[in-house]
């Protein structure tokens, strides 16, 4: 069968884990002697379990648990894995599996099998965790295990500490791993971002993909279907990194859309703008792309104001990020290019800077400028100790405050939406109100939203974009038209 890709999944290099192992290690090391304390005990994490749907014996399809990803690479569940910090030795400790788990489920492979896949020290049971940690431990009390305890500033859930029969002979630190061990996540080795490279390239392909095959006519979940296909069939992308939004129309103006409540099931409208936000996840390590254009292929005078509003601003901040930038600043300078191409589209009126001071951008843009990425979409690590989320609309919405650092790999996404919820009081309060040209922003009821969106590696000197799709308008009415992308 022809292929209509380039790409290829490419192979996927252990030593890549055995790098993160080393980096904890060091920083772990490093604040154990800062703070005057011995160099031993163990770091052990639990890694994910299969989970069925409700009370059936249906088995969802398993992902591993994010930390645990990082630090070994291991696709199974059941698993647990420790390091030990005085020799700085890996163990895995693999789940001891019943006979008939060949008869239904495959080869039961030997620990042997483990230790060369995933370049471990060595090997055992899960139900031999006790024994092997007590023997390996320098300490003729109980060894000390630091565990994985920790709130995502994201969710606001807490990652759960490993569990296991026998625990209480062990002495436990609930609060020294988390923030370290997510710190290490927060800037990428080479080997991390030619995953997330990979990801950027056959998602950009896919929704280019998208792009050629959207019609008037169609349904949402039709064009999600044929990025989830692209994506699989060339990149050998089981997993997308998030729920895929497939918005047209009003629907566009749905920040989160796409969910089991709106499920992506809209008709293709004549006149209709799309905004499609979708991304692949190869070997753990994710993409988050959106892409904006008109469902007809040919963008209006009023589709081309708001779509070049959100590129300018996008523009913009990849054009000044660099290692020492403020997020908050860039936040703010996307919102300051938005509004004032909305005042020069005559939707708004005034001083732009009065506009800043209201906060009326955040009306416009009432979400973050973007996150950091990696392993998880929205990947930890946006709010270091001591940071405290900003007040007000939209900076309370900001996934991180922090200043750039070269490694970091970060979303820039900004937006333009007319949301009635947010627009409607605005128009009214007496702060806002005088900003609105009525006759103007009435022109885009039941218009929806543009989104554009990049993953941006911080590089020493600068940043690189590593997202390769159409973002002029005059690439995306050529490839819609059925030009090669990148164009000739």
């Amino acid at each position: 069968m022809a292929s209509s890709s380039r790409l290829s999944p490419p192979k996927v290099p252990m030593e890549l884990h055995v790098k993160n192992r080393e980096k904890l290690l060091k920083s772990l090391r490093q604040h154990l002697a800062e703070t005057s304390r011995p160099l031993h005990g163990f770091v052990l994490l639990q890694g994910g379990e299969e989970k069925t749907r409700y009370c059936t014996d249906h088995i969802e399809l398993f992902r591993q648990e994010s930390y645990f990803a990082y630090l070994f690479g291991v696709k199974e569940p059941g698993f647990y894995g420790a390091i030990d910090i005085a020799t700085g030795k890996s163990i895995l400790f693999a789940p001891r599996l019943p006979a008939d788990y060949a008869v239904w489920l495959g080869e039961i492979k030997p620990l042997s099998c483990f230790q060369q896949q995933y370049m471990v020290s060595m090997v055992h049971y899960t139900d031999e965790i006790v024994g092997v940690l007590h023997e390996l431990s320098n300490v003729l009390e109980k060894p000390l295990l630091f565990l994985l305890h920790g709130l995502n500033t994201d969710s606001n859930n807490f990652s759960k500490p490993a569990e296991f029969e026998g625990i209480e002979k062990f002495e436990k630190d609930l609060t020294t791993l988390h923030p370290i061990l997510t710190e290490c996540r927060v800037l990428k080795s080479d080997m991390e971002l030619a995953l997330i490279q990979f990801a950027n390239d056959i998602s950009s392909e896919a929704h280019v993909e998208v792009m050629r095959k959207t019609r008037v006519g169609m349904e949402e979940y039709q064009l999600e279907s044929i990025f989830l296909h692209h994506t699989y069939m060339y990149g050998g992308c089981r997993h997308c990194s998030y729920t895929c939004i497939c918005a047209t129309g009003e629907n566009s103006a749905v920040l989160h859309y796409g969910h089991a409540a709106a499920p992506n099931d809209k008709i293709l409208r004549d006149g209709d703008m799309a905004l499609f936000d979708m991304g692949a996840e190869y070997h753990f390590y994710g993409s988050d792309i959106t892409c904006s254009f008109p469902v007809n292929g040919k963008f209006t005078s009023d589709q081309s104001l708001i779509y070049n509003a959100v590129l300018d601003a996008h523009n913009a901040v990849i054009a000044e990020m660099k290692p020492g930038v403020s997020w908050v600043d860039m936040h703010k300078l996307a919102e300051k290019v938005i509004l004032e191409s909305l005042k020069n589209g005559c939707i708004i009126v005034g001083n732009v800077d009065d506009m800043m001071v209201e906060r009326l951008g955040a009306v416009f843009m009432p979400h973050g400028l973007g996150h950091f990425l990696g392993i998880d979409t929205h990947d930890p690590g946006g709010y270091l100790k001591g940071l405290e989320k900003l007040k007000g609309p939209g900076l309370k919405s900001l996934r991180t405050i922090r200043e750039l650092q070269e490694g970091m790999v970060i979303t820039v996404e900004p937006g333009c939406y007319f949301i009635d919820a947010l627009l409607a009081p605005a128009m009214e309060g007496s702060n806002t109100a005088k900003f609105f040209d009525r006759e103007g922003i009435s022109r885009f009821k039941g218009f929806g939203g543009v989104r554009i969106e990049s993953d941006v590696h911080v590089t020493a000197g600068g940043c690189q974009n590593m997202t390769k799709c159409p973002r002029q308008i005059f690439e995306i009415e050529a490839v819609m038209a059925g030009s090669p992308w990148p164009l000739n």
